[in-house]
């Protein structure tokens, strides 16, 4: 027992030595600055996130709901966004397909940080469930200008991977020159796993259950054509349905409703 207590004590001395030993923007982040356990009940706490509204991009089938329960709601310590085949009437129009995305836009952004969530990802012909994130201002110009920084992308016609990616004015999909990778996951529509981005000042690290699985290095000649992200991005969550990539090989109304459990989002600098 005195031994395990001595390994104790020398491990965390040893610990505390190396995050003392870092510097800004090349070591360990620690310091918890943003983070959602989910414990409420019913919408998403409001003093953190906000809704997108509407039908917004790549020709997705969803219509973004906000403050609608059935779409975006707390229960036992898990948000749930969820895709419905529910023919809404809303705004004096009927929406077919329903579903929620959440952002930081207004209420929190990060320059450098360690970004973790824990989440189980829907199963069906047609789902996009993503972590992302976005510039909060449009400092070099509108996208892909500005940047982007996919965390977890997962379409539903390929169930055992999770992608990730960055877009930018020299590398996006529209040039088909993307940065970008995936891992295997065979478990990520059964169980929850964490996906997790380490921003750097020189990099970008994605991991998915502690395990590092791709990285993007900064050039040592870069511009902002290729590295825009030296400034403030938000967060967003969101399942989206069909629409350029979900949609690629067809979508399954049929099974919807389908559930994005998100257990909790955790932001460390």
């Amino acid at each position: 027992m005195k031994t395990k207590v001595l390994y104790t004590f020398l491990a965390l001395l040893f610990a505390t030595a190396q995050i003392q030993a870092e510097t800004p923007g090349k070591g360990t982040y620690t310091r918890l600055v943003f983070h959602d356990e989910f414990d409420g009940e019913g919408l998403p706490d409001k003093t953190k996130w906000d809704f997108e509204v509407g039908y917004l991009r790549n020709h997705e089938k969803q219509y973004y709901t906000t403050d609608r329960i059935e779409n975006a709601y707390q229960k036992e310590g898990c948000l749930h966004l969820v895709v419905r085949n529910d023919s809404a009437v809303i705004d004096g129009a009927m929406r077919p397909i329903t579903s929620a995305s959440i952002h930081t836009k207004k209420t929190f952004s990060l320059t450098y940080g360690k970004i973790e969530v824990r989440a189980k990802l829907p199963l069906c012909l047609g789902t996009w469930p993503a972590i992302w994130m976005m510039p909060l201002k449009n400092t070099y110009g509108g996208w892909p200008k500005s940047g982007e920084i996919d965390i977890m992308e997962h379409v539903g016609y390929d169930p055992e991977r999770v992608n990730y990616a960055i877009h930018t004015e020299a590398y996006n999909h529209m040039k088909k020159n993307g940065k970008g990778s995936n891992a295997f996951c065979p478990t990520c529509y059964t169980d929850f796993h964490v996906y997790g981005l380490e921003w750097h000042e020189d990099r970008l690290e994605w991991y998915l259950d502690g395990r590092k699985r791709f990285v993007v290095e900064k050039t040592p000649d870069a511009t902002w054509e290729s590295w825009p992200f030296d400034q403030p991005f938000y967060l967003i969550l969101n399942l989206a349905f069909g629409g350029g990539w979900g949609g690629l090989k067809g979508i399954d109304t049929d099974i919807l409703p389908q559930e994005y459990i998100i257990d909790y989002i955790r932001v460390y600098q």
